[in-house]
């Protein structure tokens, strides 16, 4: 293969290689003792040098060096594992290049010609591989070309795929090429001589939407901040319109919030991204939530098939899906048939004689002697394979496991008994005696019952659900692998019996399976995290007495003990969640009806399975579901939006129902029969009741007049929903006079059943599918994020306004801009500057700064790249300005984590463009005293004098037995506290050291490079060597002052008194180091200053007005190109 070209010093090192073919620019060599008849001495020492030293030609045992005739350098530019490789590379060099190179001239110009055509072989394999993965290789790899030819980005920005498709220009549609790769998506036209290409970042896409107007069919309208494009006349609108939503999502929660959302590993690589991973990862999240399996499960088969369904007595024809852990069955018409098989449940997967009714049939059994029978299953053979490797796989997984647990097992200590510290009172005591016991073995609700009136007749209705119940076993199984149908949900609806609920919750979630994986497992969690204290567990501490305050439960020490271990073993568990508000009364609802441990995997099972993201830092999950519900209201109740056109409201109240699975807002027997199908249907039966909740009181809604009467309205309403186990009117948390008495302008409501209420739900919207939800959430968590990231971008400027000077539409360009430099490293950076401003951006344990401080940092390259872009004055290109910029990267980075911040960048700008002449002189001259200015730049040999700090030494190299000037110098440091503690407190600027002589020479370089290439150049040059000459004058007259004093005084006294000398005249003196008798020559920033002022022409350049804005949109003109082309070029040298 074709290697990117490395030098080799020797050709044949040791005589390692062979010579096989050879002319005047290249050589074939085969590595010594490789492909060699006899065993001779050596080719075994060879080996056993390739063996130690060097696996690499070990591998490659042949390779073609480019060789310049009398150079001793050669370059590796090929090499190959078989001789047949080798020569089709060697017979291409021979027939394209090796006629060519005669003409040149200079043997430098040879190799540069080699290597770049070299390095185009290698780009066009890596396209070739990219293009091998697509339908038609040949029309993407064509496409790809075309692609990195148009737009000028890096090779590293990866085509996932593209559309042909019109692009509307107001009513004019210009017919092009829509490109979509990792970080952008572009389109390029050119029609009837005329040239239509721009460049969209999937950062800044904001909302996708599919519309229809009337000149357009159909169209998908892109929104950013700046604009909106409209894209129609697609052949599959439906396939573009999916993987443009996916690629802003994919990219969106990868640069806008790498840590708080859950992002798959393949996703993670965006390298490796294709137009078939996204339909795979598209396929595989529908999966996910269709049947609630763990995040982590990965899809492996897809086939269609029938299933013998004993029910129905018939076979069912649906989709098998198959995971690392699961078979799982869907019937055509979704949820009308589903089927959940664990492989840890599987004994046996076989196949059977194929017959004519049955084709291809394949049994798999249980361990609980239950088989179930698929048919008409394509590719029958490959599939039992893989799934009895995979089964193999876990079964022995699992016998390791339990031969683990059983020597565990031998251990004398109590399995579930937890100590803690005492020294209690003695109220607390009791809690301690009940704390020491062991984890709870039964439900909390055996032991504590909420009396309620009519307790006969509940019975009496628990027993008619139980004996329902007991039927539906035994026709559709128990158990993880049951048949769920619509039987199934309308037994759910009516409530399932307490007897059965904790016993069907881990049977719907799939949490028994993770229970029987990981036994032991919650123990050992609660023996490491109770006791310890972090922010979580306070958080768990403070609201422990606030959940389910009126449920005897936790009226008692034993509840709130439970409780309190379950939620602080799932914050040790998952840190990255920890714990969120309402957890809490998620988890005490699971501790009434399921035991201690079944109640923690089955939290496991709704915060990391059923309710994804929804308990991150941001909530981000239940924000996007917020928002596609706003769309749900918009589609199914038209009426309603067209009368509260601002749904926010709504969404805003519904955003407790989402969290808290209505548990918040309805009585409790009422919420608790949601929960069942929240269990049974996932997060669906949420949306469906939302929209029901707001169908019944659609009337009173569209005549409220204001947020706060709906508010009313609603919670009127859901205090009134009753359950056939409350036989009374409902208690809840908000009394029956508050209700009536509260608002006279709202309507008495009449009781609603919650059975009603939910059989409603499924026939008015049970139509909504989870194919539908998934889509919905990709589009709107675009939405949700992007409305973050305003709200981060507001909070910045927020702070920031106040300390600069420039208008805050300007600042606000700025932080777009700078913004922007972040994620260019992000695309197309090398992974160590772009990963460490990335880890430093999300870290939390920089307590100096606030969140929204640390949001986007740059570090010292990305940071170069925008003082090129918008340092005010010309003479951008010089080398010297390169010495300034990381000069100011060091001056700005003040905590020295080697990022600097917005609001550090923004007071930068704000002196070069906003401040007056004085101010723009005090930043010059802090850029060449330390800490900017450092020993390694330039030539070293000129700094005689060590820099040590920015406060410069007081004493240097005091003779040793004076005391007198021992004391003299304590006197001086006390007063030089005591003035500094009074500039303090007068808020007086602390002076800046003074300059030597070398310091001084870099500024005045510094100066000369700014105004290269400024209209009135010579009249600057000429200002700056008088005001140069002016301020050495001033600096050696100083020098020659203190000279000749200290030749006056005594050589004693002068040891002294010199010191104290600078010290009042400088404030912060400065020494060379070996010896005090001489002073340094050194100028302040006062005498700079006066000089400066007194030559005009420099007045007019550092006051000359500088439009920022016009600078900014130059700037955001060039960043892109600019990046791209420095990065494509970085890559190339590598």
């Amino acid at each position: 293969m074709w290697l990117n070209p490395e030098e080799v010093l020797l050709k044949n090192a040791l005589k390692l290689w062979v010579t096989e073919r050879s002319n005047d620019f290249f050589l074939l060599q085969r590595r010594r003792g490789h492909g060699e008849s006899t065993g001779r001495i050596t080719g075994l020492l060879v080996g056993a040098l390739d063996t130690v030293l060097d696996s690499n030609a070990r591998v490659t045992p042949f390779r073609i060096l480019l060789q310049v005739p009398g150079s001793q350098i050669s370059w590796v530019i090929a090499s190959g594992a078989a001789i047949e490789e080798v020569n089709k590379h060697w017979d291409w060099l021979v027939h394209n290049l090796l006629h060519s190179l005669s003409v040149f001239e200079k043997k430098e110009d040879v190799a540069s010609f080699v290597k770049g055509k070299v390095k185009g072989l290698i780009a066009e394999e890596v396209r070739g591989r990219q293009a091998a993965q697509e339908e038609d290789p040949e029309k993407f790899r064509e496409a790809l070309m075309k692609f990195e030819l148009r737009f000028g980005l890096p090779s590293s920005e990866k085509l996932v795929t593209y559309y042909s498709c019109c692009c509307w220009k107001g009513r004019v549609p210009r017919q092009g090429f829509l490109y979509l790769s990792i970080n952008h998506m572009a389109f390029y036209s050119f029609l009837l001589g005329k040239e239509v290409k721009f460049v969209i970042p999937w950062a800044e896409v904001t909302r996708l939407e599919r519309v229809s107007t009337g000149l357009m069919t159909e169209a998908i309208r892109v929104n950013t901040r700046q604009r909106q494009r409209e894209f129609s006349m697609f052949l599959n609108l439906d396939e573009a319109f999916g993987v443009i939503g996916q690629l802003a999502d994919i990219a969106l929660r990868r640069l806008l919030d790498s840590e708080g959302l859950e992002l798959d590993r393949v996703l993670q690589q965006p390298a490796r991204i294709t137009k078939r991973i996204l339909e795979e990862q598209a396929l595989r999240e529908y999966v996910l939530a269709l049947f609630r399996l763990p995040r982590g499960e990965r899809l492996h088969e897809v086939a269609s098939c029938s299933v013998w369904t004993p029910h129905a007595r018939c076979h069912t024809a649906g989709t098998l899906y198959t995971t690392d852990s699961y078979l799982c069955f869907s019937s055509r018409e979704e949820g009308s048939c589903i089927l959940l098989i664990p492989l840890s449940e599987v004994l046996s997967i076989e196949k059977a004689e194929s017959t004519s009714p049955l084709p291809n049939p394949v049994i798999v059994s249980l361990r609980t002697k239950k088989a179930f029978q698929l048919i008409e299953l394509q590719d029958r053979d490959e599939l039992v394979e893989r799934l009895n490797t995979r089964l193999k796989a876990l079964q022995w997984k699992q016998s390791m496991f339990r031969s683990k647990k059983e020597r565990s097992m031998s251990s004398p200590t109590p399995y579930y008994t937890f100590y803690y510290d005492t020294g209690l009172s003695d109220e607390e005591e009791l809690e301690e005696q009940v704390l020491r016991n062991t984890v709870n073995s039964e439900a909390l609700m055996t032991a504590f019952h909420q009396n309620q009136p009519g307790t006969n007749g509940n019975k009496s209705m628990e027993q008619v659900k139980e004996r329902l119940w007991e039927d539906h076993f035994l026709e559709f199984g128990r158990g993880v692998h049951m048949f769920r149908t619509d039987k199934i949900q309308r037994l759910v609806s009516m409530g399932i019996p307490e007897s059965l609920r904790g016993e069907l919750w881990m049977t719907f979630s799939d949490a028994s399976s993770e229970l029987e994986s990981h036994q032991g497992y919650y123990a050992s969690l609660v023996q490491k995290s109770m006791g310890q204290s972090s922010l979580a567990t306070e958080e768990i501490e403070r609201d422990l007495h606030r959940s389910l305050p009126d449920h005897p439960a936790f009226q008692n020490p034993t509840g709130i003990a439970a409780l309190r271990r379950v939620l602080t073993a799932y914050a040790h568990r998952n840190p990255k969640i920890g714990y969120c508000q309402s957890m809490n009364i998620l988890a005490s609802v699971l501790l009434l009806y399921a035991k201690e441990e079944e109640a923690f995997w089955l939290l496991v099972a709704v915060c990391e399975r059923m309710l994804p993201d929804y308990f991150n830092r941001r909530v981000i999950g239940a924000q996007v579901d917020q928002s596609v519900f706003e769309e749900l209201i918009r589609e199914r109740l038209p009426e309603l939006a067209e009368h509260v056109p601002d749904l926010s409201s709504l969404s805003s109240v519904s955003l407790s129902w989402f969290l808290t699975l209505f548990l918040s807002v309805l009585p409790f027997h009422s919420a608790v029969c949601v929960v069942d199908c929240f269990f049974f249907h996932g997060i669906k039966a949420i949306f469906q009741l939302g929209l029901a909740v707001l169908e019944a009181n659609a009337a009173q809604l569209c005549a409220s007049i204001d947020d706060g009467q709906a508010l009313m309205i609603l919670t009127s309403f859901l205090d009134q929903v009753g359950s056939k186990e409350s036989s009374s009117p409902p208690s809840s948390p908000r009394s029956a006079e508050e209700s009536c008495s509260s608002d006279t302008d709202i309507p008495a409501v009449g009781h609603t059943n919650i059975t009603n209420l939910i059989n409603e739900s499924y026939e008015k919207f049970g139509d909504l599918t989870v194919r539908r939800i998934e889509r919905l959430r990709c589009r709107h968590r675009i939405l949700v994020l992007q409305a973050h990231e305003d709200t981060t971008k507001e909070n910045a400027l927020r702070l920031v306004t106040p300390d600069v000077s420039i208008p805050p539409e300007i600042l606000a360009d700025v932080y777009d801009l700078f913004k922007t430099e972040h994620f260019i490293s992000l695309y197309w950076g090398d992974s160590s500057s772009a990963a460490a401003a990335e880890a430093a951006a999300w870290s939390y344990g920089d307590s100096g700064r606030s969140y929204m401080e640390r949001q986007y940092r740059l570090d010292r390259p990305q940071f170069k790249s925008l003082y090129g872009l918008l340092v005010p004055w010309p003479g951008g290109s010089n080398q010297h300005t390169d010495t300034v910029a990381n000069r100011t990267f060091t001056l700005l980075d003040q905590d020295r984590d080697n990022l600097v911040t917005f609001r550090e960048f923004a007071g930068w700008l704000d002196t070069l463009y906003c401040e007056e002449l004085n101010e723009k002189i005090r930043l010059l001259y802090g850029l060449h005293i330390p800490p900017a200015l450092t020993e390694s730049e330039d030539d070293p040999a000129l700094m005689k004098s060590p820099l040590l700090s920015t406060n410069r030494p007081l004493c240097v190299n005091l003779p040793s037995g004076v005391k007198g000037e021992v004391k003299d110098y304590q006197e001086q440091l006390k007063q030089m506290l005591q003035d500094l503690a009074k500039e303090k407190e007068k808020d007086v600027e602390k002076p800046l050291p003074l300059m030597n002589q070398w310091e001084f020479i870099q500024f005045c370089k510094t100066l000369y490079s700014m105004f290269h290439g400024d209209p009135e150049e010579n009249d600057l040059f000429q200002a700056i060597a008088t005001v140069t000459s002016l301020v050495l004058q001033i600096g050696e007259a100083g020098h020659r002052g203190h000279s000749s004093g200290s030749e006056v005084t005594g050589q004693e006294e002068v040891k002294g008194a010199q010191p104290a000398q600078e010290t009042a005249e400088d404030g912060a003196g400065a020494g060379d180091g070996s010896s005090a008798v001489e002073k340094e020559w050194t100028v302040s920033y006062a005498q700079i200053l006066a000089s400066l002022l007194t030559e005009q022409a420099l007045v007019n350049f550092f006051e000359k007005p500088v439009d920022l804005s016009a600078k900014l949109a130059e700037a955001k003109e060039k960043q892109y190109h600019q990046r791209a082309g420095l990065l494509t070029l970085q890559q190339r040298s590598r």
